[in-house]
């Protein structure tokens, strides 16, 4: 007897509703719920592939311990006997920031990866922490610090109702979104357009957003924020910046235009490809237009200049009035997000407070460049420590960050390594322990984080799907013993973790004045609390003390985990808004348009002016049916369009006697790879291009239908020392890359 259950898509940034169909424990089929609040019955291919993700037979279903120099089958009791075992050794040896701590992509996928690693970083006290946020993001996080105050303020897009959205290294159509959760992106940008509003898209590839565009135009790649930088002149030059009711929330205005007449349209035009006419003409229309918003994601994070890039981004919004404005970009108000403190002054935001041992790289939001972590293990200094252990959460670095054979060799050289991740893959074939998740279908889910980025203010929570298999455990309880193993608490019970996280935050909030508990018996409130379980039990509390939540009943009718329950497919909080001033935390308390950091940074920018790329330089591409490394072990996800051939165009292709198909030698600095050409007149001449993911030919690993088609891993072009200095981030596109034809027999 077949029956349905529903489920928020946990495989890309659009958390789309599903509406699961079950043959006793097996997801045979995968909807979008039409009722869901918030997608309204869209899926993309990943989503209708959730069940075969699922079933996957290669997904590890009990825990494998090194013995011998072997990975072995145990008890989950061996298991988290041999964590304990390995990790406080090197904690009292070595001292902490001998730990390393690895979180890939998938951890904001997952309510465990949302509320248990911060734990984890806070009883470890360690300083070597790297994420996959310095491959995409950081340098978004870094800007909104500096602008804001808070890395966490970041504007999204008002897609429903903006009028002139320009795109800037973002290709939605494929990505669904990102650091922008819309379900069926595709559909609003299709709603702009036929609402009369414009749509332009810059970027050196004619992705399908791109052709979804009124403009396509396209740019030498790592050049956007000098294009950006321009754009700023023009709006100053011609008298067009109108801030509106930005106007008491702004300082910097003066300092900002002084260092704008350096980036005229010519000379960035130089530069960048684009002419100068036509820089003016983005300007101009910005500034006219109603409300506009400017949205750039990977492809100006990814390069030389990404925090400028991603700081330039605000600067027009908020220049043109459209920050903070319907129809322009606003702050998400999340339902676990704390209750808002009242506006004024806040203690800003601060970058390195430490360094890494080799290169002196600075922390950024805590974290270090992913792109140091082999140099951090496989090279002394006299400061401090190698790193000697690593504890890796659904990560990948071996495929994902640069130089994936130098950080191959280090992690094997560790003197212990444990991995939480469903697969034995490039990465956590190295471990000494491999932890494995459930599959989906059995963990309970709420986006913490894309709540936080969602165009439209809501919450939906959905309970597991499929009772947990016997013999597995749950992420969450994974997660809470990995905290007490590493923290030299093990055998405690699980659930002490969230009990003490439960006590400290209500105890935490009783004390401040704006909480809506202020005064009241922390012991009482926690009594009150509901949910099956501690991460439940943590939910509920988050929804009570946050914006839209009951207070503890000092808002009756406000949000608990017992009403969102009673709304399976979720409650509409409404429409963004506009928020400012409160979202602020900087000394001045107003939005600081040219920090200190990002005004040392711009002589770099200004000499990159008179810079010009000699040869092909590469670009990466994103594919609908994959996010990163994880799908490719999907035979329904893999194939088509989403394949490991090198883009190249018609002219470049003939200049180097290169046919479509043909195979071609690809070397960068941190080595050379081997791919198919893809002829395509869809790519800017001079520009090439690889996705990003691919490289599953290692041995050790346990993903079969992965190595059928292994396709290369990109990322080996690159050796590691390329990085946005602000933010750590890794440089993966406008590199210089060589093509040498490979001679067939």
């Amino acid at each position: 007897m077949s029956r349905t259950a529903l489920r928020i898509c946990p495989l890309c940034e659009a958390t789309c509703g599903l509406t699961l169909t079950l043959e006793g424990t097996r997801v045979t089929g995968a909807r979008g719920d039409r009722d869901d609040v918030f997608s309204k019955g869209f899926v993309c291919p990943k989503g209708a592939s959730f069940g075969a993700a699922d079933s996957d037979p290669d997904r590890l279903r009990t825990p494998l311990v090194r013995r011998d120099g072997e990975l072995r089958e145990a008890t989950w009791e061996e298991a988290f006997d041999a964590v304990a075992a390995g990790l406080r050794p090197v904690v009292e040896r070595h001292g902490p920031h001998a730990v390393g701590v690895v979180l890939g992509n998938p951890n904001v996928h997952t309510m465990a990866g949302a509320l248990y690693p911060p734990l984890l970083l806070a009883g470890l006290r360690t300083h070597s922490v790297f994420t996959a946020s310095t491959l995409d993001q950081m340098p978004k996080h870094v800007s909104s610090g500096l602008l804001y105050g808070d890395a966490g303020a970041i504007p999204v897009p008002d897609l429903d109702r903006t009028g002139h959205l320009l795109l800037i290294g973002a290709n939605p159509l494929e990505s669904n979104g990102s650091l922008c959760t819309a379900p069926d992106f595709p559909g609003k940008l299709k709603a702009l357009r036929a609402r009369g509003g414009t749509l332009t898209v810059i970027d050196p590839r004619r992705t399908r957003t791109a052709r979804l565009a009124d403009r396509h135009i396209a740019i030498r790649p790592g050049t956007d924020a000098l294009l950006l930088a321009a754009m700023v002149h023009v709006l100053f030059e011609e008298d067009l910046v109108d801030l509106g009711d930005l106007a008491p929330h702004v300082q910097g205005m003066g300092d900002l235009a002084a260092e704008a007449r350096h980036f005229t349209p010519e000379a960035a035009s130089a530069a960048c490809g684009v002419e100068a006419d036509t820089i003016r003409g983005l300007a101009r229309a910005l500034a006219a237009a109603p409300t506009a918003a400017v949205y750039a994601r990977i492809g100006t994070c990814t390069v030389p200049h990404g925090t400028l890039a991603s700081w330039l981004v605000d600067v027009l919004n908020i220049l043109t009035g459209n920050l903070d404005r319907p129809g322009g970009v606003l702050f998400p108000l999340s339902a676990t997000g704390r209750s808002p403190r009242p506006a004024g002054p806040g203690r800003g935001f601060a970058l390195g407070r430490w360094h890494s041992r080799v290169r002196r790289h600075p922390e950024a939001k805590g974290e270090l460049p992913i792109a140091a972590l082999a140099e951090e293990i496989d090279t002394a200094t006299d400061e401090g420590s190698p790193v000697r252990a690593v504890i890796a959460v659904a990560a990948n670095p071996v495929l994902s960050a640069p130089d994936g054979d130098r950080l191959d060799k280090a992690l094997g050289a560790l003197d212990f390594m444990v991995s939480v991740d469903p697969y034995l893959n490039e990465t956590s074939r190295h471990a000494h322990v491999v932890l494995p998740p459930p599959p989906p279908s059995q963990a309970a889910h709420f986006d913490f984080a894309f709540n936080s980025l969602a165009v439209r203010n809501q919450v939906r929570y959905t309970r597991a799907a499929v009772q947990q298999e016997p013999g597995l455990m749950a992420e969450t309880e994974i997660h809470a013993r990995l905290i007490l193993a590493a923290t030299g608490l093990h055998g405690a019970a699980p659930d002490t973790v969230d009990a003490m996280v439960v006590e400290q935050t209500l105890g935490r909030a009783v004390t401040e004045a704006h909480s809506p508990v202020h005064g009241r018996d922390p012991r009482e409130l926690a009594a009150r609390l509901g949910g099956e379980n501690g991460p439940e039990r943590r939910l509920d509390m988050m929804l009570r003390l946050g914006p839209y939540g009951d207070g503890f009943g000092a808002r009756p009718d406000g949000l608990t985990l017992e009403k969102l329950l009673a709304h399976p497919h979720g409650i509409d909080l409404g429409p963004l808004g506009p928020r400012l001033p409160q979202p602020l935390k900087t000394p001045s308390g107003k939005v600081e348009l040219l920090p200190g950091p990002i005004a040392d940074d711009l002589p770099r920018l200004r000499r990159a002016l008179g810079e010009r790329a000699a040869g092909l330089v590469l670009v990466g591409r994103r594919h609908l049916r994959s996010n990163n490394s994880w799908l490719h072990n999907v035979p329904a996800l893999t194939g088509g369009s989403n394949r490991c051939t090198l883009h190249l165009h018609p002219d470049d292709a003939e200049r180097l006697g290169l046919a479509d198909g043909a195979q071609v030698r690809v070397g960068g600095a941190g080595g050379a790879v081997t791919a198919p050409v893809e002829v395509t007149d869809g790519i800017l001449p001079g520009v090439v291009s690889l996705p990003h993911g691919w490289g599953h030919d290692r041995p050790g690993t346990r993903m079969s239908h992965a190595a059928l088609h292994p396709g290369v891993n990109v990322n080996q072009l690159l050796d590691g020392s390329l990085l946005d200095p602000l933010s750590g981030n890794a440089v993966l596109n406008g590199i210089p890359v060589e093509l040498t034809p490979v001679a067939t027999n």
